[in-house]
Protein backbone atom coordinates (compact mmCIF):
# COMPACT_ATOMS: atom_id res chain seq x y z
CA UNK A 1 0.00 0.00 0.00
CA UNK A 2 2.85 2.73 1.09
CA UNK A 3 4.87 1.65 -2.16
CA UNK A 4 1.94 2.49 -4.57
CA UNK A 5 1.21 5.79 -2.11
CA UNK A 6 4.91 6.54 -3.16
CA UNK A 7 4.71 5.99 -7.03
CA UNK A 8 1.21 7.90 -7.23
CA UNK A 9 3.22 10.91 -5.24
CA UNK A 10 6.01 10.67 -7.45
CA UNK A 11 3.34 10.78 -10.56
CA UNK A 12 1.69 14.18 -8.70
CA UNK A 13 5.27 15.58 -8.51
CA UNK A 14 6.60 14.86 -11.91
CA UNK A 15 3.04 15.60 -13.36
CA UNK A 16 3.11 19.32 -11.55
CA UNK A 17 6.72 20.15 -12.04
CA UNK A 18 6.20 19.56 -15.69
CA UNK A 19 2.66 22.18 -15.73
CA UNK A 20 4.54 24.66 -13.59
CA UNK A 21 7.94 24.38 -15.70
CA UNK A 22 5.15 25.17 -18.70
CA UNK A 23 4.00 28.06 -16.57
CA UNK A 24 7.14 29.70 -15.33
CA UNK A 25 8.12 29.60 -19.03
CA UNK A 26 5.29 31.30 -20.94
CA UNK A 27 4.93 33.80 -17.92
CA UNK A 28 8.89 34.47 -18.46
CA UNK A 29 7.98 35.10 -22.04
CA UNK A 30 5.13 37.25 -20.93
CA UNK A 31 7.46 39.62 -18.62
CA UNK A 32 10.07 39.67 -20.87
CA UNK A 33 7.92 41.03 -24.03
CA UNK A 34 4.80 42.55 -22.61
CA UNK A 35 5.48 44.49 -19.54
CA UNK A 36 7.91 47.11 -20.22
CA UNK A 37 10.37 45.89 -17.16
CA UNK A 38 12.86 44.95 -19.61
CA UNK A 39 13.62 47.41 -22.67
CA UNK A 40 13.34 45.36 -26.43
CA UNK A 41 15.99 46.04 -28.87
CA UNK A 42 15.40 42.90 -31.13
CA UNK A 43 11.67 43.25 -31.58
CA UNK A 44 9.24 40.76 -30.08
CA UNK A 45 9.13 36.99 -31.06
CA UNK A 46 5.68 35.90 -31.37
CA UNK A 47 4.05 34.48 -28.68
CA UNK A 48 4.10 30.72 -31.10
CA UNK A 49 7.67 30.34 -31.19
CA UNK A 50 7.72 29.41 -27.40
CA UNK A 51 4.64 27.31 -27.59
CA UNK A 52 6.26 25.50 -29.87
CA UNK A 53 8.65 24.68 -26.97
CA UNK A 54 6.37 23.84 -24.35
CA UNK A 55 6.86 20.14 -24.84
CA UNK A 56 10.64 20.80 -24.71
CA UNK A 57 10.39 22.43 -21.51
CA UNK A 58 7.76 19.84 -19.54
CA UNK A 59 10.65 17.38 -19.89
CA UNK A 60 13.76 18.69 -19.35
CA UNK A 61 12.38 20.42 -15.58
CA UNK A 62 11.23 16.77 -14.49
CA UNK A 63 15.03 15.86 -16.19
CA UNK A 64 16.74 18.19 -13.92
CA UNK A 65 14.56 17.26 -10.64
CA UNK A 66 15.56 13.87 -11.52
CA UNK A 67 19.26 14.03 -11.45
CA UNK A 68 18.90 15.72 -8.24
CA UNK A 69 17.04 12.83 -6.61
CA UNK A 70 14.04 14.93 -6.07
CA UNK A 71 11.87 11.89 -7.05
CA UNK A 72 13.26 9.56 -4.57
CA UNK A 73 10.68 10.53 -1.75
CA UNK A 74 12.62 10.84 1.62
CA UNK A 75 10.78 11.81 4.72
CA UNK A 76 12.85 13.75 7.03
CA UNK A 77 14.21 15.73 4.03
CA UNK A 78 14.41 19.43 5.05
CA UNK A 79 13.30 22.18 3.27
CA UNK A 80 16.80 23.52 2.82
CA UNK A 81 17.42 20.08 0.97
CA UNK A 82 14.55 20.46 -1.38
CA UNK A 83 15.31 23.94 -2.12
CA UNK A 84 18.86 23.57 -3.36
CA UNK A 85 17.58 20.26 -4.97
CA UNK A 86 14.84 22.76 -7.11
CA UNK A 87 17.04 25.38 -7.47
CA UNK A 88 20.05 23.37 -9.02
CA UNK A 89 17.51 20.75 -10.62
CA UNK A 90 16.21 23.88 -12.33
CA UNK A 91 19.84 25.36 -13.58
CA UNK A 92 20.41 22.18 -14.53
CA UNK A 93 16.80 21.76 -16.59
CA UNK A 94 17.46 26.03 -18.12
CA UNK A 95 21.54 24.53 -19.13
CA UNK A 96 20.00 21.84 -21.14
CA UNK A 97 17.76 24.08 -22.74
CA UNK A 98 20.38 26.09 -23.90
CA UNK A 99 22.60 23.40 -25.31
CA UNK A 100 19.72 22.01 -27.38
CA UNK A 101 18.01 24.89 -28.38
CA UNK A 102 21.67 26.24 -29.87
CA UNK A 103 22.31 23.08 -31.38
CA UNK A 104 19.00 22.65 -33.30
CA UNK A 105 19.47 26.11 -34.78
CA UNK A 106 23.00 25.45 -35.72
CA UNK A 107 23.00 21.82 -37.17
CA UNK A 108 19.08 20.65 -37.16
CA UNK A 109 17.24 23.77 -38.80
CA UNK A 110 20.06 26.26 -39.58
CA UNK A 111 17.98 28.15 -42.12
CA UNK A 112 14.96 28.35 -40.25
CA UNK A 113 15.71 31.55 -38.45
CA UNK A 114 14.90 32.77 -35.21
CA UNK A 115 12.62 29.55 -34.92
CA UNK A 116 13.96 27.47 -32.10
CA UNK A 117 15.84 30.86 -30.32
CA UNK A 118 15.21 31.69 -26.79
CA UNK A 119 15.82 35.23 -25.15
CA UNK A 120 18.37 34.67 -22.84
CA UNK A 121 16.58 36.99 -20.07
CA UNK A 122 13.93 34.66 -20.85
CA UNK A 123 15.88 31.40 -19.45
CA UNK A 124 17.44 33.42 -16.23
CA UNK A 125 13.11 34.87 -15.40
CA UNK A 126 12.23 31.30 -16.18
CA UNK A 127 14.61 29.87 -13.91
CA UNK A 128 13.44 32.43 -10.83
CA UNK A 129 10.24 31.36 -11.44
CA UNK A 130 10.68 27.72 -11.59
CA UNK A 131 12.50 27.45 -8.28
CA UNK A 132 9.54 29.61 -6.74
CA UNK A 133 6.82 28.03 -8.08
CA UNK A 134 8.59 23.92 -7.71
CA UNK A 135 9.68 24.75 -4.33
CA UNK A 136 6.24 26.05 -3.12
CA UNK A 137 4.97 23.40 -4.65
CA UNK A 138 6.93 20.65 -2.17
CA UNK A 139 6.38 23.57 0.95
CA UNK A 140 2.64 23.05 0.60
CA UNK A 141 2.61 19.16 -0.01
CA UNK A 142 5.08 18.80 3.11
CA UNK A 143 2.87 21.14 5.41
CA UNK A 144 -0.37 19.05 4.04
CA UNK A 145 1.57 15.63 5.11
CA UNK A 146 3.19 17.17 8.38
CA UNK A 147 -0.38 17.99 9.88
CA UNK A 148 -2.10 14.21 8.39
CA UNK A 149 1.22 12.54 10.18
CA UNK A 150 0.45 14.54 13.43
CA UNK A 151 -3.42 13.92 13.18
CA UNK A 152 -2.08 9.93 13.35
CA UNK A 153 -2.93 9.14 9.61
CA UNK A 154 -0.39 7.71 7.31
CA UNK A 155 2.08 7.03 10.42
CA UNK A 156 4.45 4.31 9.13
CA UNK A 157 5.22 1.54 11.80
CA UNK A 158 8.80 1.01 13.09
CA UNK A 159 10.54 -1.72 14.75
CA UNK A 160 14.41 -1.05 16.31
CA UNK A 161 16.48 -4.35 16.41
CA UNK A 162 18.91 -3.58 19.49
CA UNK A 163 17.52 -1.72 22.54
CA UNK A 164 21.50 -0.42 23.56
CA UNK A 165 22.70 3.02 23.06
CA UNK A 166 22.36 3.37 19.64
CA UNK A 167 18.49 1.64 19.32
CA UNK A 168 17.78 4.40 22.13
CA UNK A 169 19.35 7.16 20.16
CA UNK A 170 17.05 5.82 17.16
CA UNK A 171 13.99 6.16 19.32
CA UNK A 172 14.78 9.33 20.49
CA UNK A 173 15.07 10.99 17.08
CA UNK A 174 11.99 9.38 15.95
CA UNK A 175 10.49 10.52 19.08
CA UNK A 176 11.36 14.58 18.93
CA UNK A 177 10.32 14.71 14.91
CA UNK A 178 6.99 13.51 15.15
CA UNK A 179 6.60 15.42 11.79
CA UNK A 180 8.24 12.67 9.65
CA UNK A 181 5.11 10.21 10.44
CA UNK A 182 7.03 7.26 11.97
CA UNK A 183 5.48 4.99 14.88
CA UNK A 184 7.79 3.13 17.07
CA UNK A 185 5.86 -0.13 17.92
CA UNK A 186 8.55 -1.46 19.89
CA UNK A 187 12.18 -3.50 20.27
CA UNK A 188 13.55 -6.88 19.46
CA UNK A 189 16.66 -7.90 21.26
CA UNK A 190 18.69 -10.80 22.60
CA UNK A 191 20.07 -8.76 25.90
CA UNK A 192 17.92 -6.16 26.37
CA UNK A 193 19.57 -5.00 29.84
CA UNK A 194 18.30 -2.57 31.80
CA UNK A 195 16.41 -0.63 29.05
CA UNK A 196 13.09 -2.73 28.78
CA UNK A 197 10.20 -0.51 28.41
CA UNK A 198 12.39 2.71 27.24
CA UNK A 199 10.09 5.26 26.70
CA UNK A 200 7.20 3.20 27.14
CA UNK A 201 8.29 1.09 24.18
CA UNK A 202 8.00 -2.59 24.65
CA UNK A 203 10.44 -5.36 24.13
CA UNK A 204 8.38 -7.60 21.89
CA UNK A 205 10.74 -10.28 21.46
CA UNK A 206 14.44 -11.44 20.42
CA UNK A 207 16.04 -11.25 17.19
CA UNK A 208 15.50 -14.30 16.35
CA UNK A 209 11.84 -13.83 16.25
CA UNK A 210 11.82 -10.59 14.02
CA UNK A 211 10.51 -11.32 11.04
CA UNK A 212 7.34 -12.93 12.95
CA UNK A 213 7.20 -9.55 15.05
CA UNK A 214 7.29 -7.77 12.19
CA UNK A 215 4.60 -9.48 10.39
CA UNK A 216 2.26 -9.95 12.90
CA UNK A 217 3.01 -5.87 13.70
CA UNK A 218 2.77 -5.00 10.29
CA UNK A 219 5.92 -2.88 10.34
CA UNK A 220 7.00 -1.01 7.50
CA UNK A 221 10.54 -0.40 8.47
CA UNK A 222 13.17 -2.48 10.45
CA UNK A 223 15.59 -0.20 12.19
CA UNK A 224 18.87 -2.39 12.70
CA UNK A 225 20.53 -0.73 15.28
CA UNK A 226 23.09 -3.30 16.72
CA UNK A 227 26.49 -2.95 17.98
CA UNK A 228 29.48 -4.11 15.84
CA UNK A 229 30.64 -7.16 17.79
CA UNK A 230 26.72 -8.42 17.00
CA UNK A 231 27.33 -8.30 13.44
CA UNK A 232 26.46 -11.38 12.35
CA UNK A 233 23.24 -11.33 13.67
CA UNK A 234 22.88 -8.09 11.55
CA UNK A 235 23.71 -10.19 8.61
CA UNK A 236 20.83 -12.91 9.50
CA UNK A 237 18.34 -10.04 9.97
CA UNK A 238 19.60 -8.59 6.56
CA UNK A 239 19.02 -11.94 4.93
CA UNK A 240 15.64 -12.65 6.79
CA UNK A 241 13.84 -9.16 5.52
CA UNK A 242 14.68 -10.19 1.98
CA UNK A 243 11.77 -12.84 2.39
CA UNK A 244 9.89 -10.20 3.75
CA UNK A 245 7.82 -7.33 2.62
CA UNK A 246 9.85 -5.01 5.18
CA UNK A 247 12.07 -1.78 4.36
CA UNK A 248 15.45 -2.45 6.21
CA UNK A 249 17.81 0.65 7.48
CA UNK A 250 20.99 -0.45 8.96
CA UNK A 251 22.25 2.18 11.66
CA UNK A 252 26.07 1.75 12.18
CA UNK A 253 28.06 3.16 15.12
CA UNK A 254 29.96 5.66 13.15
CA UNK A 255 32.61 6.30 15.51
CA UNK A 256 33.60 2.27 15.41
CA UNK A 257 32.87 1.49 11.64
CA UNK A 258 32.57 4.57 9.77
CA UNK A 259 34.67 4.46 6.51
CA UNK A 260 34.50 6.68 3.18
CA UNK A 261 32.72 5.21 0.56
CA UNK A 262 34.74 2.64 -1.10
CA UNK A 263 35.04 2.47 -4.93
CA UNK A 264 35.97 -1.50 -6.12
CA UNK A 265 38.41 -1.08 -9.03
CA UNK A 266 40.40 -4.16 -10.93
CA UNK A 267 43.63 -5.11 -10.61
CA UNK A 268 44.28 -7.72 -13.97
CA UNK A 269 41.22 -9.36 -12.67
CA UNK A 270 41.62 -9.29 -8.76
CA UNK A 271 39.13 -7.21 -7.33
CA UNK A 272 40.69 -4.49 -5.27
CA UNK A 273 38.16 -2.29 -2.62
CA UNK A 274 39.56 1.46 -2.00
CA UNK A 275 38.53 2.12 0.86
CA UNK A 276 39.34 5.39 0.86
CA UNK A 277 38.15 6.57 -1.91
CA UNK A 278 36.38 9.93 -1.93
CA UNK A 279 34.31 12.06 -4.58
CA UNK A 280 36.39 15.02 -4.11
CA UNK A 281 38.53 14.61 -6.82
CA UNK A 282 39.64 15.04 -10.49
CA UNK A 283 37.19 17.40 -12.44
CA UNK A 284 34.80 17.54 -9.06
CA UNK A 285 38.22 19.17 -7.39
CA UNK A 286 37.87 21.94 -10.23
CA UNK A 287 35.14 22.74 -10.03
CA UNK A 288 35.52 23.16 -6.38
CA UNK A 289 38.64 25.40 -6.75
CA UNK A 290 36.01 27.52 -9.36
CA UNK A 291 33.80 28.20 -6.84
CA UNK A 292 36.08 28.89 -4.16
CA UNK A 293 37.80 31.66 -6.42
CA UNK A 294 34.46 33.27 -7.32
CA UNK A 295 33.48 33.36 -3.92
CA UNK A 296 36.26 34.48 -2.03
CA UNK A 297 37.38 36.70 -4.84
CA UNK A 298 33.73 38.69 -4.72
CA UNK A 299 33.33 38.55 -1.03
CA UNK A 300 36.97 40.39 -0.98
CA UNK A 301 36.11 43.39 -2.97
CA UNK A 302 32.83 43.76 -1.27
CA UNK A 303 34.13 43.20 2.14
CA UNK A 304 37.40 45.73 1.02
CA UNK A 305 36.30 48.66 3.23
CA UNK A 306 34.57 46.43 6.55
CA UNK A 307 37.85 44.48 6.17
CA UNK A 308 39.96 47.81 6.40
CA UNK A 309 37.61 49.01 9.25
CA UNK A 310 37.73 45.88 11.50
CA UNK A 311 42.15 45.95 11.50
CA UNK A 312 41.99 49.56 12.50
CA UNK A 313 40.08 48.58 15.23
CA UNK A 314 41.85 45.98 16.46
CA UNK A 315 45.18 48.13 15.62
CA UNK A 316 43.64 51.05 17.78
CA UNK A 317 41.72 48.83 20.64
CA UNK A 318 44.77 46.46 21.89
CA UNK A 319 48.65 46.28 21.27
CA UNK A 320 50.19 44.11 18.58
CA UNK A 321 48.92 43.75 15.02
CA UNK A 322 45.98 43.69 13.24
CA UNK A 323 46.33 40.26 11.82
CA UNK A 324 47.14 36.91 13.38
CA UNK A 325 48.73 34.03 11.34
CA UNK A 326 48.63 30.64 12.72
CA UNK A 327 49.99 26.98 11.55
CA UNK A 328 47.28 25.00 10.58
CA UNK A 329 47.34 22.12 9.17
CA UNK A 330 45.60 20.88 5.82
CA UNK A 331 44.83 18.72 2.23
CA UNK A 332 47.12 15.65 2.94
CA UNK A 333 48.34 16.89 6.46
CA UNK A 334 50.41 19.62 4.61
CA UNK A 335 51.23 22.79 6.91
CA UNK A 336 49.67 26.52 5.94
CA UNK A 337 49.45 29.55 7.58
CA UNK A 338 46.14 30.66 8.41
CA UNK A 339 45.08 34.41 8.73
CA UNK A 340 42.83 35.98 11.14
CA UNK A 341 42.38 39.01 12.59
CA UNK A 342 43.99 39.17 16.13
CA UNK A 343 41.46 38.19 19.09
CA UNK A 344 44.03 38.15 21.68
CA UNK A 345 46.78 39.99 23.56
CA UNK A 346 49.56 40.35 21.74
CA UNK A 347 51.83 36.94 22.16
CA UNK A 348 48.79 35.33 24.08
CA UNK A 349 50.60 31.75 23.92
CA UNK A 350 53.91 32.94 25.40
CA UNK A 351 53.84 30.90 28.88
CA UNK A 352 50.97 28.59 28.18
CA UNK A 353 52.09 26.88 25.07
CA UNK A 354 49.10 25.93 22.50
CA UNK A 355 45.93 25.82 24.42
CA UNK A 356 42.06 25.75 23.15
CA UNK A 357 40.12 28.86 24.30
CA UNK A 358 38.00 28.36 26.95
CA UNK A 359 35.01 30.33 28.08
CA UNK A 360 35.70 34.04 30.05
CA UNK A 361 39.13 33.32 28.75
CA UNK A 362 41.22 36.10 29.97
CA UNK A 363 43.83 36.12 26.97
CA UNK A 364 41.04 37.64 24.84
CA UNK A 365 40.70 41.49 24.05
CA UNK A 366 36.91 42.66 24.31
CA UNK A 367 37.02 43.66 20.79
CA UNK A 368 38.28 40.08 20.11
CA UNK A 369 35.45 38.77 22.30
CA UNK A 370 32.97 40.14 19.85
CA UNK A 371 34.95 39.43 16.67
CA UNK A 372 35.23 35.85 17.80
CA UNK A 373 31.57 35.09 18.88
CA UNK A 374 30.29 36.66 15.79
CA UNK A 375 33.37 34.80 13.67
CA UNK A 376 34.36 38.40 12.20
CA UNK A 377 37.49 36.96 12.95
CA UNK A 378 37.39 34.45 10.24
CA UNK A 379 36.99 36.74 7.35
CA UNK A 380 40.58 37.30 6.30
CA UNK A 381 40.95 33.54 6.01
CA UNK A 382 39.21 34.88 2.78
CA UNK A 383 42.48 35.41 1.12
CA UNK A 384 43.66 31.64 2.41
CA UNK A 385 41.16 30.42 0.04
CA UNK A 386 41.75 32.49 -2.92
CA UNK A 387 45.69 31.17 -2.09
CA UNK A 388 44.80 27.87 -2.14
CA UNK A 389 45.27 26.77 1.55
CA UNK A 390 41.54 26.58 2.40
CA UNK A 391 38.24 26.06 0.32
CA UNK A 392 34.88 28.07 1.72
CA UNK A 393 33.27 24.49 2.77
CA UNK A 394 35.52 21.34 4.76
CA UNK A 395 36.53 20.18 7.92
CA UNK A 396 37.95 23.22 9.89
CA UNK A 397 41.76 22.98 10.29
CA UNK A 398 43.17 21.89 13.34
CA UNK A 399 46.65 23.05 14.61
CA UNK A 400 49.70 20.22 14.27
CA UNK A 401 50.06 20.53 18.23
CA UNK A 402 46.66 19.42 18.64
CA UNK A 403 46.32 16.56 15.39
CA UNK A 404 49.39 14.88 16.87
CA UNK A 405 46.98 13.89 20.25
CA UNK A 406 43.46 13.56 18.27
CA UNK A 407 45.35 11.35 15.55
CA UNK A 408 46.40 8.29 17.92
CA UNK A 409 42.95 8.85 20.11
CA UNK A 410 40.35 9.50 17.41
CA UNK A 411 39.72 6.51 14.92
CA UNK A 412 39.87 7.94 11.10
CA UNK A 413 40.99 11.08 12.18
CA UNK A 414 43.45 11.64 9.51
CA UNK A 415 40.65 11.39 6.98
CA UNK A 416 39.00 14.42 7.34
CA UNK A 417 42.49 15.93 5.95
CA UNK A 418 41.80 14.13 2.60
CA UNK A 419 40.00 17.56 1.54
CA UNK A 420 40.90 21.18 1.73
CA UNK A 421 40.15 22.52 5.40
CA UNK A 422 37.35 24.93 4.81
CA UNK A 423 36.15 28.58 6.50
CA UNK A 424 32.75 26.83 7.28
CA UNK A 425 31.51 22.78 7.13
CA UNK A 426 28.78 20.22 8.14
CA UNK A 427 29.83 19.94 11.91
CA UNK A 428 30.01 23.76 12.25
CA UNK A 429 26.35 24.58 10.89
CA UNK A 430 24.92 21.70 12.85
CA UNK A 431 26.26 22.97 16.40
CA UNK A 432 29.59 21.26 16.15
CA UNK A 433 32.02 23.73 17.05
CA UNK A 434 35.00 24.88 19.62
CA UNK A 435 34.70 23.28 22.67
CA UNK A 436 32.44 20.39 21.73
CA UNK A 437 32.42 16.62 21.37
CA UNK A 438 35.25 16.03 19.25
CA UNK A 439 34.28 12.76 18.06
CA UNK A 440 30.66 14.39 16.75
CA UNK A 441 32.93 17.21 14.71
CA UNK A 442 34.95 14.24 13.06
CA UNK A 443 31.63 12.27 12.26
CA UNK A 444 30.38 15.06 10.52
CA UNK A 445 33.62 15.99 8.90
CA UNK A 446 33.65 12.35 7.66
CA UNK A 447 30.10 12.12 6.50
CA UNK A 448 31.07 15.50 4.66
CA UNK A 449 33.82 14.27 2.99
CA UNK A 450 31.80 10.99 1.84
CA UNK A 451 28.94 13.13 0.77
CA UNK A 452 30.26 16.27 -0.83
CA UNK A 453 28.49 17.61 -3.84
CA UNK A 454 27.70 20.96 -5.09
CA UNK A 455 24.61 21.23 -3.63
CA UNK A 456 25.99 20.52 -0.16
CA UNK A 457 28.39 22.86 -0.42
CA UNK A 458 25.53 25.28 -0.89
CA UNK A 459 23.36 24.20 1.84
CA UNK A 460 26.38 24.65 4.09
CA UNK A 461 27.28 28.23 2.53
CA UNK A 462 23.17 28.88 3.20
CA UNK A 463 22.73 27.64 6.85
CA UNK A 464 25.96 29.83 7.84
CA UNK A 465 24.27 32.56 6.87
CA UNK A 466 20.96 31.39 7.90
CA UNK A 467 21.88 30.29 11.28
CA UNK A 468 24.01 33.39 11.51
CA UNK A 469 27.49 34.28 12.64
CA UNK A 470 26.90 33.79 16.93
CA UNK A 471 27.71 30.82 18.63
CA UNK A 472 27.84 29.83 21.83
CA UNK A 473 31.00 27.72 21.58
CA UNK A 474 32.78 30.25 20.19
CA UNK A 475 34.88 31.26 22.72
Amino acid sequence: MLRRYNRLLIAFYVASDALLGLSAFIIAYTIRFHTGLIPITKGIPPLRQYIDLLPFVAVVVPLGFHLQNLYRLRRGRSWVDDFFAVFVGSILAVVFGIMVTTYVQIYIAPNERGAYEVSQAVWGIFLVLNVALAFSLRQLVREVLERRWRSGAGLRRILIAGSGELGRLVADKIIEHRELGYQIIGFVDDKPGDHLGYRGLPLLGTIDETTEIATREQIDHLYVALPPEQHLKTIDLLEAATRECVDVKVVPDLLQVIALKARLWDLDGVPVIDVNDIPLQGFNSIVKRVIDIAISAVALTVLAIPLALIALLVRISSRGPALFRQERMGLDGRGFSIVKFRSMVDDAERQSGPVWARENDHRVTPLGKFLRRSNLDELPQLWNVLRGDMSIVGPRPERPHFVEQFKHRIPQYMLRHKVKAGMTGWAQVNGWRGNTALDKRIEYDLYYIENWSVRLDLKIIWLTIVKGFFHKHAY
